[in-house]
């Protein structure tokens, strides 16, 4: 409760006396102004000494800093409003000036920049015993800390573009600039640009589809499957038995919807468009800092300047750099990828082990799709491991950066930064590489087959080894993008009801003020204590924010942008699903943190920082991936193979398909008994449903029905899957720098303005000079 009347203030005094054995920090009458950051501490009714003292001692060491200090009482918490001086401002000012990157000396005096001053004093004000803020929120001495909100500018935020029905309006990225700081915006601007250039891919990636939706019912291959007699092998021991080829009629054809000529082209597209998007990226970006005068901004110089306002005494954090650090690094890094890469093959086991558990089931369906089921239910876990494992980085990530002890914390940020992304990578893509890339293919044959324990490893889907990796795309980027959205959003949203709801009730004490006036802040009225008050319960009961919440939204979207253009031969839609998915996050990230959540700290840079380099990694690695997805995985080459050099065109027949035979060209035989040769089946597998008994069985692979050993087609086909690779790859690389040497990084309007600029200021500085000599003499 919080007291008004000439009593209430007297009592009010009395308690705060009681809590911190002084007068009070502030007095009540005292004329205020708008606060910067909110400190919160929780008192309870027999807490201990050591933590009020601590409290107090904090507080007077910002006092020294001639930081503005206001507390008020509120049930059992205790509210410091914290606001820099005027001087603290003037200093940075003169600072930046004078520094090497200036180039935006008159930058205004606002609230954003008093916010990002007094967050770097007050988390690098120590008291004598060596503690710091971060320690003081560990121990409890506070709750919380937050910056708070612009009532004014976030309602005009709210109205212009935190709204569902500004869905696909212009972002007002100068207005959220001013209001959450350059790196805030320069998030959004690279988003929306993101956004802007899926178009393309997203459409291109439709036609694709369609133009496998095109040969739907004409493709000679699906008509094979769907018309074939072919008895394949069982696909498990024991409860598996033989199979139609004609019953994976449905799944060939959608597999040909993403496997088809086009996918190639596809493919090479999204090459070009990854380093072509990177490119532009730097234009844009180039022109919108430069247009917000931090184009020369130096995160180094931008430190230092906050040191020497936190403390004119302050000395340099030297470079230091320790091989041994570095190899506890790499080691521990190292230790981290092979558990995540152990983590995947324990999928990989699950996955093995559900397919002849499931092939049990009474279920029809399960029963006869239970490979099928078993990849979706791998796909599921996969993401339950990503949740957990994502936690899990984030703690060895901060541990690492710790045993690095770097110079600075923009340092700290890169290096954490990379880190993290690694190991999200591994979590997220090891499961994908092995589908991609070994499924299928170290399983053995009819005879050999590879196992684990007792169990066989997994086969391909019948449709193809494209298939599975389909399936596991699809699931996890539905289900991560879905799943993902709803908790960012239901989460806030339910804090921010409930807490709008107890800050209200405040309004009904304020008798002493007119209320109108209290919250109009044209006005120039200073609001009185409850107003106030209300105000920091409203931001206090927002959900919290710290500084991995930027982290975790391009975090998000970079991983995005990797599942886009790593496996985008496998699923042509990916575009068009993370097209979707960014028209809405947009707008959800506006109001989650416009309206839902505490102010995010303004933070000055010009760039995205080390993302960009993340970004081009991922190019080139999109470039090696699809290569080798269409190469290996897909069935492109054999296809290509079989039309030039077996298929009925090969020999000079022109009156059929030429892709006529080639399901049959690609299966080989195994029988049930055969003279010096053991086969993995028995009598009951060999049984279909209707009784018939079968003597032999087809399998995919390229071998001799007699032996089992690899025939010379194999051996051609593999040659021409290793030659594309290394076409495909080679005529990509040189396109990629061909595109980077082709577009500039900075769009020529911005170079002359750059130099217009700087010869500005230095005409500028020469005048003062020769005002400055004219005046000695």
């Amino acid at each position: 409760m919080f007291f008004k009347n000439q009593e209430d203030d007297f009592e009010l005094q009395e308690r705060q006396k009681d809590a911190y054995g002084t007068e009070p920090l502030l007095p009540l009458t005292s004329s205020l102004r708008t606060f910067d950051y909110v400190l919160v501490a929780h008192i309870e009714d027999h807490e201990k000494e050591h933590k009020a003292q601590k409290r107090k001692a904090f507080i007077e060491q910002l006092e020294k800093k001639n930081i503005f200090v206001a507390n008020i009482f509120h049930d059992d918490k205790v509210f410091f409003g914290l606001r820099g001086p005027i001087q603290m401002l003037e200093d940075y000012h003169y600072l930046l000036k004078v520094s090497d990157s200036c180039n935006s000396c008159g930058e205004a005096d606002t609230q954003a920049t008093r916010i990002r001053i007094v967050h770097y004093i007050i988390y690098h004000t120590f008291l004598n015993t060596g503690e710091n803020l971060n320690a003081l929120l560990e121990k409890n001495v506070f709750e919380t800390v937050f910056c708070l909100h612009e009532k004014k500018q976030q309602k005009q935020l709210t109205k212009d573009w935190a709204r569902w029905s500004r869905l696909f309006s212009r972002q007002p990225f100068h207005d959220v600039k001013c209001y959450f700081g350059e790196k805030v915006a320069l998030y959004y601007l690279w988003l929306g640009w993101y956004t802007q250039l899926l178009v393309p891919a997203a459409v291109l990636g439709v036609v694709v589809f369609l133009y496998g939706l095109a040969f739907f019912n004409t493709s000679p291959l699906i008509t094979e499957v769907c018309t074939s007699n072919i008895i394949m092998c069982p696909r498990c021991d024991n409860k598996c038995k033989v199979w139609k080829l004609s019953d994976t009629c449905a799944y060939s054809k959608i597999s040909h919807l993403f496997d088809n000529e086009g996918t190639v082209a596809f493919a090479m597209f999204m090459a070009i468009w990854a380093t072509v998007f990177l490119e532009l990226w730097k234009r844009h970006r180039a022109t919108y800092v430069s247009r917000w005068k931090v184009y020369d901004w130096s995160e180094l110089e931008e430190e230092l300047i906050l040191d020497i306002v936190n403390d004119p005494n302050c000395r340099i954090k030297r470079y230091n750099h320790s091989y041994l650090q570095s190899t506890i690094v790499l080691v521990l890094v190292t230790v981290m990828l092979m558990l995540i890469i152990g983590l995947a093959q324990a999928l990989v086991v699950f996955r093995v082990v559900a397919a002849p558990w499931l092939s049990e089931c009474s279920w029809e369906f399960i029963h006869d799709n239970a490979n099928t089921v078993a990849v979706m239910l791998g796909a599921v876990l996969h993401y339950v491991t990503i949740q957990i494992m994502t936690r899990v980085n984030r703690w060895v990530s901060l541990k690492l950066c710790d045993i690095e002890e770097t110079n600075s914390s923009a340092a700290t940020e890169r290096s954490f930064t990379v880190k993290m992304f690694t190991f999200q990578f591994f979590t997220l893509f090891s499961s994908l590489f092995y589908v991609a890339f070994f499924l299928g293919r170290i399983n053995g044959h009819p005879g050999n087959y590879a196992r684990i324990a007792r169990w066989r490893l997994e086969e391909c889907h019948p449709s193809g080894c494209l298939t599975d990796l389909f399936i596991q795309m699809a699931v996890i980027m539905l289900l991560k993008q879905t799943l993902n959205n709803i908790v960012e959003f239901t989460g806030p949203w339910m804090k921010s009801f409930l807490g709008s709801r107890s800050s209200k009730k405040l309004q009904r004490k304020c008798g002493q003020c007119n209320r109108k006036a209290c919250r109009d802040e044209d006005r120039g009225v200073e609001p009185c204590d409850i107003c106030k008050l209300q105000d920091w319960l409203r931001n206090y009961k927002l959900a919290k924010t710290d500084a991995f919440s930027l982290f975790n939204e391009f975090l998000e979207m970079v991983v995005q942008f990797s599942f886009t253009t790593i496996f985008v031969a496998a699923f042509p839609l990916a575009p068009l699903l993370a097209l979707i998915n960014n028209i809405f996050e947009i707008r959800l990230d506006a109001i989650k943190m416009v309206r839902l959540e505490r102010r995010l700290v303004p933070r000055k840079t010009n760039d995205i920082g080390v993302w960009t380099k993340v970004l081009e990694a991922v190019g080139v690695l999109a470039v090696i991936a699809n290569g080798l997805v269409i190469g290996v995985s897909s069935d492109f080459i054999p296809r290509l193979v079989y039309r030039y050099r077996y298929g009925p065109c090969a020999n000079g027949t022109t009156d059929t398909h030429c892709m006529e035979g080639y399901i049959n060209d690609t299966l080989s035989t195994a029988y049930l008994t055969h003279p010096g040769i053991r086969n993995d089946f028995n009598e009951t597998q060999m049984k279909l449903d209707n009784g018939l008994i079968f003597t032999s069985c087809s399998y995919r692979d390229y071998r001799n029905s007699e032996d089992h050993s690899l025939t010379s087609q194999f051996w051609l086909v593999l040659a021409v899957r290793f030659a594309f690779i290394i076409l495909f790859e080679h005529v990509m690389v040189v396109c990629k720098f061909i595109v980077a040497w082709f577009v500039p990084d900075n769009p020529t309007q911005v170079k002359n303005d750059r130099l217009e600029d700087k010869l500005d200021r230095l005409k500028e500085e020469f005048q003062e000079v020769k005002r400055n000599r004219s005046t000695d003499v």
